[in-house]
């Protein structure tokens, strides 16, 4: 991390998983563990929770966040929830272009673009994944696969619009199998990332872009992982859904 740079971000993602009252309970456990952190607090919900979770955490240092966001305003687009409907709820992130989504709902960088720029066009921040397959990494591709994912998804952003972005690296093999990259790997990348963000936008905005690693990071490797000069936080999963090991994972990052 870089904190005289750029902010320090901790994100839980709790996917598919706590009900309202378990997201009410859960939160007050986090809500005073993390009330004296030195970087920012964010909870990426599900949809159903997210009316608990502005009203948990009103008055609070943790902010609320979504999973996903659709890239039209409104229209016949069963079960998708629009960006505006997200601001008027009170989220002020979304995550998009999660692996889990392209990989089981189809989503594109296309369609991770779009969504990219609804979005912000609405006010919100966009925490936008990005990662490799094993094969891909095997196969010695894996700058090549991030590069052209930033490029597409960050296609039409503005540099004003980047101080709304957050970047999450997340190799995909690393994703809920326990298997972490190793520090020096995540760091490749994510040192990759801000180089090819600095081709687009400057110096500047590179430098002053918050980007997480996501990947089995947890208690135990994220001091080493938040060492490095270019992570700037974490993506969270399976840690953000117990408030012990997320307080931790937010202590490592107030450091």
């Amino acid at each position: 991390m870089n904190k005289k740079l750029r902010a320090a971000v901790m994100a839980g993602n709790w996917k598919m998983n706590k009900t309202a009252s378990e997201a009410a309970a859960l939160y007050d456990e986090l809500i005073p563990a993390v009330k004296d952190a030195g970087c920012t607090v964010v909870t990426c919900v599900p949809f159903t929770d997210i009316a608990v979770a502005v009203e948990k955490c009103r008055g609070t240092n943790i902010k609320v966040g979504a999973q996903n966001v659709h890239f039209e305003k409104s229209g016949a687009f069963t079960g998708e929830i629009s960006a505006d409907m997200l601001v008027e709820a009170g989220v002020e992130y979304v995550i998009i272009g999660h692996s889990e989504r392209r990989q089981y709902f189809g989503e594109t960088d296309e369609t991770v673009n779009k969504r990219t720029i609804a979005a912000l066009n609405a006010g919100l921040k966009a925490i936008v994944c990005v990662g490799e397959l094993l094969e891909e990494r095997e196969l010695g591709i894996t700058k090549e696969v991030i590069g052209r994912q930033v490029k597409i998804d960050l296609f039409g952003i503005s540099a004003e619009q980047m101080k709304n972005v957050i970047i999450a690296y997340e190799p995909v093999w690393a994703i809920g199998t326990g298997k972490t990259a190793t520090a020096a790997q995540a760091e490749e990348v994510c040192g990759y990332i801000r180089e090819v963000v600095a081709g687009l936008y400057g110096s500047a905005v590179a430098d002053g872009l918050t980007i997480q690693y996501g990947g089995s990071m947890k208690p135990a490797n994220a001091d080493e992982l938040l060492a490095m000069e270019n992570i700037d936080g974490g993506l969270i999963g399976g840690a953000a859904l117990k408030a012990g090991d997320f307080s931790a994972l937010v202590e490592s990052a107030s450091r």
